[in-house]
């Protein structure tokens, strides 16, 4: 039922998904649909998704796991698809790179070494309304960020790195300022889908959201407090203890409604997921989102002392869903709520469909 966009599964094992990620329980689950497969922005070998990830290992090479006091995990080799600094072979023409941010707590800062323009024509929920011209743009833990660069201008043998400014509060290592390396070659390439069209997707139904059509306002405080991680003052374990029915919001289908995030500490940011739901950053600490996050989003970028609001519309399903810093050791200890959406259709049973009624599946 969604649009097309980049999406990824991990683990998420209870109080060990920070662990269970930087081992490499994840990956990507791209969706499509006809009207991005209709557009001319690059295709088929020249949509190349980027699973960005850090890892530290010990002498013998196996893996080194320091939580930093349960601050978060930070890996000293930057790893791109599985490969430590890969150097990536590429034609003169556009390339549409889908950015996964994919580290267990390691925010980063991007730019070309080279100085150009990178377009965003994509964030976590989709194509954004128009293309997003950017120099550089920060890419917190889940993330994801559609970027087209253009290698045209480049002649054989030019070297253009990925560079990585890192945010506050993010631990540095010798090497984490760079990710990757692109090699241009002179192979000849396929002329077709090499534009960046303006609009993309104008009709895009989050961003057309308003905080004057939300029914009600809520207020969400992430805070570290006696050595745990919380939001509005609980953690997953209370909602264990709870049998899992306690819940930070409940919201009805198709309600629409302000989600304002709370950030007060310096010491820290926290990438926020809502699970379930699309929104829109309608403003970062009053201000309008910053240009590459003005596209529908799943994750937000809560900086320090920073408060952002939300506007989202529950369309897409009932039940209850979690709420979670993805900075996965914060999310291990434990700051993890669960909010519930209630209407007239119950959420589904994912045994309930007879297996005579499933469509065919080919075998791997």
């Amino acid at each position: 039922m969604q649009e097309a966009r980049t999406q990824w599964y991990h683990d998420h094992g209870v109080h060990h998904t920070a662990e269970t990620v930087q081992m490499g329980l994840a990956a990507f689950y791209l969706v499509h649909d006809e009207l991005e497969q209709g557009l001319p922005i690059p295709h088929g070998d020249f949509d190349v998704p980027l699973m960005f990830a850090d890892i530290s290992f010990n002498a013998d090479g196996s893996v080194l796991f320091d939580n930093n006091d349960n601050k978060g995990l930070y890996g000293d080799v930057i790893m791109v698809n599985g490969q430590p600094w890969p150097v990536m072979p590429v034609k003169r023409r556009k390339y549409r790179f889908r950015f996964l941010n994919a580290c267990p707590a390691r925010s980063f800062k991007w730019s070309l070494d080279s100085g150009d323009t990178m377009t965003i024509i994509g964030t976590d929920a989709g194509l954004v309304p128009r293309p997003i011209p950017v120099k550089s743009f920060r890419h917190g833990v889940a993330e994801r960020y559609e970027v087209v660069i253009d290698f045209a201008k480049y002649k054989k043998g030019d070297r253009i790195t990925l560079r990585n400014a890192a945010p506050t509060n993010t631990i540095s290592f010798t090497n984490t300022d760079k990710a990757l390396q692109f090699l241009v070659t002179d192979e000849p390439f396929d002329g077709a889908d090499n534009e960046i069209p303006d609009p993309l997707n104008p009709d895009e139904p989050t961003m057309l959201l308003k905080e004057s059509d939300a029914k009600v306002t809520r207020r969400l405080d992430f805070v570290r407090k006696n050595g745990l991680w919380t939001i509005n003052g609980t953690t997953w374990d209370d909602i264990v203890r709870s049998n899992f029915r306690q819940v930070v919001a409940s919201t009805r289908l198709n309600d629409i409604e302000v989600w304002e995030l709370r950030n007060t500490s310096g010491g820290w940011h926290h990438p926020a997921h809502i699970h379930l739901i699309d929104f829109k950053i309608s403003s970062r600490n009053g201000q309008p989102a910053m240009p590459h996050e003005r596209g529908p989003k799943d994750v937000v970028y809560l900086g320090e002392n920073e408060t952002v609001r939300l506007v989202i519309r529950f369309h897409d399903g009932t039940g209850r869903y979690m709420i979670h810093c993805h900075n996965l050791t914060h999310e291990d200890h434990d700051m993890m709520t669960q909010f519930e959406v209630v209407g007239p259709v119950g959420a589904p049973d994912p045994l309930g469909t007879p297996a005579t009624d499933l469509p065919e599946r080919t075998p791997l």
